[in-house]
């Protein structure tokens, strides 16, 4: 009789594992799939971007986008994007006063290595 109990035991032991291994490569897969949180689509087309503090200020930010090559107003929505997700996340306000924006005329914008910056403060 215990052998029987150790061969149930040792079944269930294994199908946790599996289970527990299944939910684990779910998990990434949604980070690598589809759950990008830096990602925005314009057009049909996938944009890359981030914004970071500018050292020593909080409200004060840079935002990039990226690829610039396939579309340029894509690229600007993105970092337009990233730069109000910042500010709601760090300040709760979507208001920004741009130093290099969406509004700044194309010929001036910040483009390099295929990636557009955008610099701004977050306004309460």
């Amino acid at each position: 009789m215990t052998g029987t109990v150790k061969n149930v035991t040792t079944r269930i032991e294994i199908k946790t594992l599996v289970m527990l291994g299944c939910l684990a490569l779910s998990l990434t897969a949604c980070s690598k799939l589809g759950g990008g949180a830096n990602r925005f689509e314009y057009g049909g087309v996938y944009f890359s971007g981030n914004a970071k503090a500018v050292k020593g200020d909080r409200a004060s930010f840079v935002a990039t986008a990226k690829p610039v090559s396939a579309s340029l107003d894509g690229a600007i929505e993105a970092a337009r994007y990233e730069g109000v997700k910042y500010c709601i996340k760090y300040l709760g306000t979507s208001n920004i006063a741009w130093q290099v924006g969406p509004d700044t005329p194309k010929e001036q914008l910040v483009v390099e290595k295929n990636g557009l910056t955008f610099r701004g403060t977050c306004v309460e």
